[in-house]
């Protein structure tokens, strides 16, 4: 029997997705439901049965626990702060490097560097050179702000980790900013060049808009990486000092796997996935609707 090209091309397709289909509905799909599921039940996570307990979960979340929402505004906080400092920074260090520079190809891969080592190391490193690096720095400086308690003042560790973050992620937005900065065509900025346009207004008004793709990029990628950081601040503070720099996925982690209560972690995340689903959904919005003003 024959099998006619369409037929065969079909059946390829199908043979070929099919263990990437398995996979991924095995590592996300049904996790996922399998939390829908246990959300509106009492599980320690160890026992064979879940006890059924309705919007239980959800109540405690919304009404009766003030806890989580305060790692929600914690959160929401440090995804603010890194999303302006990452974006600002990678934006400003990759317009200094698309110039002609000597050193322009060594820095692109040193400020790279940090992205590609693991977070957890990350934070154990800048753990150590918050404590004893700055310690020895202060005594061959005398500069005051060697001194500073970085991880364990409450009001400096927030400052503290969001440093950390913002260096670790800096070299993957640079990449991308400078992607975006080398695809505007030359002939445009020689126009408004030729046309009288300073620096400061061939960026805002030529450059800036015709980077609206990538900044798009940027601004979603930094969203979702800050929404969901947890190895820092587990490495760097475990939440601490006194809750102060306590995220809601350490507080999702903790929950489920430390507290063994498997349904209200089940529950946290839930809301915590609707909240990122939102913010993300807002942030693309925003920013498409800009690159079709443009």
């Amino acid at each position: 029997m024959k099998i006619n090209t369409k037929t065969r091309t079909k059946f390829e397709t199908v043979l070929f997705t099919l263990p990437a289909v398995i996979l991924v509905s095995m590592m996300i799909y049904i996790p996922f439901v399998s939390s829908g599921y246990y959300s509106l039940t009492k599980w320690n996570g160890i026992s064979k049965k879940a006890t059924f307990v309705g919007l239980s979960n959800f109540k405690t979340i919304l009404f009766e626990s003030p806890q989580f929402l305060k790692v929600l505004l914690f959160t929401s906080k440090y995804t603010a702060w890194f999303m302006v400092l990452s974006n600002v920074l990678a934006l400003a260090l990759a317009i200094l490097l698309v110039q002609r520079l000597k050193l322009a190809n060594f820095l692109r891969g040193l400020f790279f560097v940090p992205y590609i080592m693991s977070m957890t190391i990350v934070g154990f490193i800048w753990k150590f050179i918050f404590s004893e690096g700055f310690a020895r720095l202060f005594q061959m400086t005398q500069w005051e702000f060697f001194r500073w308690s970085w991880l364990g003042d409450s009001k400096i560790a927030f400052y503290s980790v969001v440093l950390v973050g913002v260096w670790q992620q800096l070299g993957f937005y640079i990449v991308l900013y400078i992607a975006g900065l080398q695809s505007i065509p030359p002939d445009v900025l020689e126009a408004a060049t030729v046309d009288g346009a300073g620096g400061w207004k061939r960026f805002f008004q030529i450059t800036l808009p015709l980077l609206g793709p990538s900044i798009t990029i940027c601004l979603f990628m930094s969203l979702t990486n800050a929404l969901k950081v947890f190895d820092i601040v587990l490495a760097l503070t475990q939440g601490g000092p006194g809750g102060s720099t306590y995220t809601a996925t350490l507080d999702i982690y903790r929950e489920a796997f430390q507290n063994n209560n498997y349904g209200l972690g089940s529950a946290k995340a839930l809301v915590f996935f609707l909240v990122v689903l939102l913010l993300t959904q807002l942030v693309l919005w925003f920013s498409r609707k800009r690159e079709v003003e443009i």
